[in-house]
This record gives C-alpha cells, sequence and structure tokens, in this order.
C-alpha cells in the first residue's frame, strides 16, 4: 500500500481554491494497484482518459478493514511515491462475481487491449498475487466494480 505524502492536505487545499464547492475535509487518498510502478502506470491511463473504471476484490475491503467506495465520494489519487496527483469522483458501484464482470467494465478499466480476456487473466493473476486476504482468488469471488469521472486534473 503506498501511503500519502506530507504534500496531502496542501494539495487539497490548492483544489479548493480552484473550486470552492469542494469539502474541507481531505477526501481518502489511494493509488491504483499493487506497487509504485503500476500505480503509476494506471495513474497514467486515468489522466489520459483511458480509464474510468478499477475493480476490487470485496473479500480485500473486509480484510483492511477499509470502507467501500460510495458514489459521489471523492478520492484523491496518489502516483507510486504517494504524490497526489489526481481527484476523482465515484459515478457507479456495482458487486458481481467475478465471472460476471463484463466487457463494458473491462473497457472502462483501460488496461491491456480492454477486452474481458485481457481483463480476467489480468485480475485473476493481481489477486492471486497481492490479495489483502488469505482466500486469494476464486471464479465466484465478490468485485467491487467502480465507475469514476475524472475531476481534476481536467
Amino acid at each position: 500500500m503506498i501511503a500519502p505524502s506530507p504534500s496531502l492536505p496542501a494539495f487539497w487545499e490548492a483544489r479548493r481554491r480552484e473550486s470552492p464547492d469542494l469539502p474541507e475535509a481531505v477526501p481518502l487518498a489511494w493509488a491504483f494497484g499493487a506497487t509504485p510502478d503500476h500505480a503509476d502506470a494506471l495513474l497514467d491511463l486515468v489522466l489520459r482518459g483511458v480509464k474510468d473504471g478499477t475493480a476490487s476484490s470485496l473479500w480485500d475491503y473486509e480484510e483492511s478493514g477499509e470502507p467501500l467506495p460510495e458514489v459521489g465520494e471523492l478520492s484523491v489519487i496518489l502516483d507510486g511515491t504517494g504524490e497526489p496527483r489526481a481527484v476523482l469522483v465515484t459515478t457507479h458501484i456495482a458487486i458481481l462475481p467475478f465471472d460476471q464482470v463484463d466487457a463494458e467494465h473491462a473497457r472502462a478499466e483501460g488496461e491491456g487491449d480492454r477486452t474481458l480476456a485481457y481483463w480476467r487473466s489480468s485480475h485473476e493473476r493481481y489477486w492471486r498475487e497481492h490479495s489483502e486476504n488469505p482466500r486469494g482468488f476464486a471464479p465466484d469471488m465478490p468485485i467491487v466494480c467502480q465507475r469514476f469521472e475524472l475531476l481534476w486534473p481536467r
């Protein structure tokens, strides 16, 4: 897990000066993926407008005790060094078995060739290698499919 840098509060204050309607409290800050390189690569897809979806294991949320994302929730996205680089708003949440995630969600994640086959292969490998829970991966494991909109930078 990548920890936010000490610059997070100043980053959020700068965003609030640009958009005074943003809440005072700094939103949850997190990075995509499990490694700094993965975080940077996935953040790049977001910043280029290719990625507007992500998926997480419900079992990992249960293991870590982190709250599930909610529609309307803001997030600060970190790069691989923990620096804040983007602000997202969650627009849709669906919890589905892994084997029922569809091609549209795979496309939204923007990875590889954006096909469902690629998504299934890469995500199975990811959860086998990086799960935070002892169950790891199962074809019917519950997946939190999240869609989002990039608010900053535009």
